[in-house]
């Protein structure tokens, strides 16, 4: 799918100012002329400014480029279905982790997106299993990022 500039362009302006608001809330630290709320505030300026700029730039090609235009992948039910897991997935993830566990969880939603993909079962159960230990083994030992465990927690080293 592609959008014109215009609706990018408001969707970050949008985001902008709401990461404005919210850095107002920053406590401030005495004595000091700067604080927590600087350098998201200087982020979401420039996110502001290259929005506005994008909406410009949306609105003055608005003739020769629509709103949304759909692309050929849009009509392919296979094509769509695979976005809306990959979409499905990220919300069970997102549902689930905490309390199943990231080693139960990671698996079977990789499974389930290998599979959706055309992966055959044995293959993608494979993949699946390696995969996760591998992201667990690199979050979990090496960048110390702690996963949930969920009902493994018993079991956690």
């Amino acid at each position: 799918m592609k959008f014109n500039d215009a609706v990018f362009g408001a969707i970050l302006v949008v985001i902008a100012l709401a990461i404005v608001v919210h850095v107002q809330a920053f406590p401030t630290i005495p004595g000091q002329q700067v604080g927590p709320a600087l350098f998201p505030g200087l982020v979401a300026a420039a996110l502001g400014i290259c929005g506005f700029l994008l909406v410009l730039s949306g609105l003055r090609h608005r003739a020769s480029q629509p709103w949304i235009a759909a692309e050929r992948w849009t009509r392919s039910k296979r094509h769509v279905a695979a976005f809306l897991a990959v979409i499905a997935a990220v919300a069970v993830y997102i549902a689930l982790a905490e309390v199943v566990g990231f080693l139960i969880v990671g698996p079977a939603i990789l499974f389930a997106l290998c599979v959706t993909f055309g992966v055959r079962a044995p293959l993608a159960a494979i993949i699946a299993i390696v995969a996760t230990l591998a992201i667990w083994f690199a979050f979990y030992k090496l960048l110390r990022v702690p996963l949930p465990w969920g009902v493994l927690t018993p079991f956690a080293f």
